[in-house]
């Protein structure tokens, strides 16, 4: 692949600068709580959220195609890096440290590779209501997860179930002080986000900038209760995040040995595959918005430079965040330069405000991440995927719950299972419409919804709506039997293919069966509207030798043939 500067750069002009340095100012007063608190719900050290939050950054802006997309920690990559680890090692120790490396080495090489292969399409793997039903469950389960930290509740779980069963084993331990300060910044940040952009326009503050403001409550919460402790001297009666190291994040070559790549290759994949359909999704959404594209391809190594850069950081894997990318898009960003700035300042706070945070209680960082996973549970888009189609709110539904009872891990293989079965199920169960004449015209449309159509009693017209195949060709099958059983006096059978794209050995036996015991009953079968592909599949076979009827153009001329009444 040759190397050469991202279009964005050439294209760059002067005028977007003041927009992308407001973006980089505003993404910055977000990146910095968050990359704290999803490093600890991640089960390692503070610091490696703010080192996930420099490099990638850069790395996407390369690779990547999105404008807008914010790369960096997010509470469901966390989660899952804490998922995938948990069986290896004690989380903060070293080796879960060099576990979480190689993992965002492994999810990296992966996505790089996938792109170099152009492999894009990987993100019609798996449909919309299964991925925002496994980051429902994931993000409902980091909410059961973070109520131990917000009460300083000593307990332990990996499931929904056994996180709620030893929270209320261990109420008896929580601590009055962790509780206090915990839940009331849970309150401020849950009143910002509903409230605060409202009371500031009250205020006279346009509308655009008092979303922005009502943006960085999370920073102002942290520094507020870093600031109450460090005055109050309370420290030393709560769990608190400690000293950070000051300065930039050390170069790390991952620790490539073979016990944790065998370990870690899976969770790496299924990391992989969760960060680029998620990510692409809110890059698509966004460029539709902007009346641009985004190259799948260039995603996968966009994404896949930015892991690599985050493993070589000594941190964890990163994907594109949707609240960040939404406050970047709001904040005025117009290329990703905007990010490049945004890595910038994180080096700026590496180097000279570390400090800053040595007094603020884990409460605080368990609200933060609170807060931002309620966002992530899509009660509306389950609703709505219900009442479109009641198989994916199924789909919406039981992947999510697959997530909460069985993990995380096991919450994507049971999204997998899901899109497959909806597939399957689909494919497997056509629809058939029984057809009848458009008064005084060529067309033909199903009698149950248009009770005005004309039928001729001597022929039944049947239109497949799907490929034939041997999932579906059985079901097919009987149904056909039945609806000729239903007109008993009908001499001709008409098969409309025109949605029939590709016909199976097995289905072009059905057929063959169809045939010979319609035949046998004095029923004539007919074929029309066949494509141009599946004729010459039946040509390749003996169904048209054997056929009782004939193949026809269209269904139209099908009619005129067979039946005086629709000449």
């Amino acid at each position: 692949m040759k190397l050469h500067a991202p279009a964005w750069v050439a294209a760059y002009r002067r005028g977007q600068l003041p927009g992308d340095l407001i973006a980089a100012l505003v993404v910055t007063m977000l990146l910095v709580p968050q990359g704290l608190a999803y490093a600890s719900l991640a089960g390692l050290p503070p610091q490696l959220g703010l080192y996930a939050s420099v490099l990638p950054m850069v790395a996407y802006a390369l690779f990547g195609t999105s404008m807008v997309l914010s790369v960096g920690p997010v509470a469901v990559t966390a989660l899952m890096t804490a998922s995938a680890l948990a069986p290896i090692a004690a989380p903060g120790s070293p080796e879960y440290i060099a576990g979480a490396i190689v993992l965002a080495f492994l999810s990296g090489l992966m996505l790089f590779v996938f792109g170099l292969l152009r492999l894009g399409q990987l993100a019609r793997l798996l449909s919309h209501p299964v991925i925002n039903g496994f980051i429902a469950g994931a993000a409902i389960l980091i909410i059961i997860g973070q109520l131990r930290p917000l009460l300083g509740i000593q307990s332990q779980g990996d499931t929904a179930l056994e996180l709620l069963w030893a929270l209320l084993g261990s109420a008896s331990s929580l601590d009055p002080l962790t509780s206090a300060i915990g839940v009331g910044a849970l309150l401020l940040l849950w009143l910002a986000r509903r409230h605060l952009a409202t009371a500031l326009e009250r205020m006279g503050i346009p509308g655009p900038q008092a979303t922005l403001l009502s943006r960085m409550a999370p920073m102002a919460v942290v520094l507020l209760a870093a600031a109450g402790v460090a005055l109050t001297g309370i420290g030393d009666q709560l769990a608190v995040v400690g000293s950070l190291p000051t300065g930039l994040p050390q170069m790390v070559w991952p620790a490539l040995d073979w016990s944790l790549l065998t370990a870690l290759w899976l969770p790496a994949l299924i990391i992989s595959l969760i960060t680029f359909v998620e990510s692409v999704a809110i890059a698509q959404a966004f460029a539709r918005q902007a009346g641009a594209r985004i190259d799948p391809n260039a995603e996968l190594r966009g994404l896949g430079a930015a892991n690599l850069a985050s493993a070589f950081s000594g941190a964890f894997p990163v994907t594109g965040g949707f609240s960040r990318t939404v406050v970047n898009a709001e904040a005025g960003a117009r290329t990703p330069l905007a990010g490049v700035l945004a890595a910038g300042l994180m080096v700026v706070v590496l180097l000279f405000a570390t400090g800053l945070f040595r007094s603020l209680p884990n409460t605080v960082l368990a609200a933060v991440i609170i807060i931002a996973a309620l966002s992530l549970v899509d009660i509306k888009g389950l609703k709505h995927a219900w009442r479109f189609d009641r198989l994916e709110g199924i789909a919406f539904g039981g992947t999510a719950l697959g997530v909460l009872l069985a993990g995380v891990e096991a919450g994507v293989v049971f999204g997998v299972v899901f899109s497959l079965a909806l597939l399957v199920w689909r494919a497997s169960h056509p629809h058939l419409a029984v057809m009848g004449r458009m008064p005084g015209s060529e067309h033909f449309r199903n009698v149950l919804r248009h009770p005005e159509v004309e039928c001729d009693p001597a022929l039944v017209i049947v239109r497949v709506d799907e490929n034939l195949f041997f999932g579906n060709a059985e079901g097919i099958e009987e149904r056909l039997f039945a609806i000729a059983a239903e007109h008993p006096e009908a001499e001709h059978l008409i098969l409309v293919m025109s949605s029939v794209s590709h016909v199976d050995a097995t289905a072009a036996d059905m057929l063959e069966y169809l045939n010979a015991t319609l035949a046998d009953r004095g029923v004539r079968l007919h074929l029309a509207e066949v494509k141009g592909p599946v004729m010459d599949r039946l040509e390749a076979g003996t169904l048209l030798g054997h056929l009782s009827g004939e193949v026809f153009i269209s269904t139209h001329a099908a009619v005129c043939q067979l039946s005086p009444a629709g000449r």
